[in-house]
């Protein structure tokens, strides 16, 4: 008795091998990017430097330039913003990177491929 079973799961096990290899194949799905062309946004506690007004954020090893660079014209931030560093939130996503804060300033920066320094330094 116990053989008959063990060759009826063998047989049965054989005719599902067989008929999983007689599936028609999938159809490709087009231009289909090996790439995703958005990553997921990560957003992480930010002390944005200020010193010498808004130009640049660096997030780990990316430096970005602000869209709009902001500064009193003397080099030093503008009212309502903290100096040498305001805190808040920035959020990557892709090349671009938006900081905000709790008094609602908003600065959006754009990536700078290959860059390894800042673009200015202040004293």
């Amino acid at each position: 008795m116990a053989i008959r079973y063990v060759r009826g799961i063998a047989a049965t096990a054989a005719v599902v091998g067989m008929l999983g290899g007689c599936a028609a194949p999938v159809a490709p799905q087009g231009n289909v990017s090996a790439r995703p062309t958005t990553t997921a946004a990560i957003t992480a506690p930010f002390a944005l430097l200020t010193h010498c007004g808004i130009y640049e954020a660096r997030v780990q090893d990316t430096f970005f330039v602000a869209d709009q660079l902001l500064d009193d014209g003397n080099g030093n931030p503008l009212a309502g913003w903290d100096n040498p560093y305001q805190s808040g939130t920035i959020t990557v996503q892709d090349e671009k990177a938006v900081f905000h804060d709790d008094r609602g300033h908003i600065v959006t920066f754009h990536e700078r491929p290959g860059a390894t320094s800042y673009l200015r330094t202040c004293s």
